[in-house]
């Protein structure tokens, strides 16, 4: 198969996915289960492209291990049916069924979803302009008002080096603005009222996030909903002069979690994402 008899052209994949058995999304060295992994497998099996690295891949964000994604957003360059050129007079032509082509090869709990012509310099990574998460939980003894108004707090422009996982080696700058945080109840499905149970989330929205950083955020709103807590505790989590080194706390889970993209999350377990796309 030769790649330079043919055009190319810069597409948006929009991909879900079932998480459990994976790695997390992205690929890793010495570690064959993600993702990623089975992407590319699928997209060099299938002749959409040659390698990863002459692809000009993007992602929108990563999942971690367990996690999945019922919208999640990739760019990439890949074949196309489509010819051009100066004089060039092109008949009409079909375009590759880039959706069926992937979806033949690829496990049956990885699937594309749509895909869409973008501009030549879109990135699925810098072209999202704001992420939201959504977290479900059961209520069970939680004070759903007093995380609520806690949550309120992290409004704004902050630094959440208190409220992440720390990967100094990556990261200089703490600094990350939320800009809009719920908590609520919300309809609980009916195989779930026989059992007991009360459903609510956390919605998050924020221009860009810290590894772990909603975990984080999320743990923290669970003392407070416990009342192990008061909601001061962020307040003086977000003063890194009074608070200068982050203080031991478990993250909330991140397993079994789905992700939907508005190009992102939905979960049994609880956790959402959306990305909002600059086109």
């Amino acid at each position: 198969f030769h790649f330079h008899r043919y055009n190319q052209r810069r597409v948006a994949f929009k991909l879900a996915y079932i998480g459990w058995d994976y790695y997390g999304l992205a690929s890793q060295e010495g570690i064959e289960k993600t993702i990623e992994a089975e992407l590319f497998n699928a997209l060099t099996k299938t002749c959409l492209i040659e390698n990863r690295t002459n692809s000009n891949y993007s992602r929108s964000g990563r999942t971690d291990k367990g996690v999945s994604a019922l919208g999640q957003v990739i760019s990439l360059n890949v074949r196309t049916n489509l010819a051009s050129g100066p004089g060039v007079i092109v008949e009409t032509v079909s375009e590759l069924s880039y959706v069926k082509l992937l979806n033949k090869v690829l496990p049956g709990d990885i699937r594309i979803l749509a895909w869409a012509p973008v501009d030549n310099d879109f990135s699925a990574r810098f072209n999202t302009v704001s992420r939201t998460y959504k977290y479900y939980f059961p209520r069970a003894n939680m004070n759903i008002e007093a995380m609520n108004e806690a949550a309120q707090r992290l409004k704004g422009e902050h630094d959440f080096r208190n409220f992440c996982k720390m990967d100094l080696a990556n990261v200089s700058n703490f600094r990350r603005e939320i800009l809009s945080i719920k908590v609520q109840s919300i309809e609980t499905p009916y195989v779930l009222q026989n059992q007991g149970f009360e459903m609510c989330e956390i919605i998050v929205c924020g221009k860009a996030f810290l590894w772990h950083q909603v975990r984080c955020m999320v743990a923290i709103l669970f003392l407070i909903g416990q009342g192990l807590e008061d909601a001061n505790i962020i307040n003086y989590m977000l003063d890194i002069e009074k608070c200068n080194k982050k203080p031991q706390y478990g993250m909330a889970s991140g397993m079994r979690t789905y992700a939907r993209s508005l190009l992102g999350l939905l979960s049994d377990d609880y956790h959402s994402l959306y990305f909002h796309l600059r086109r």
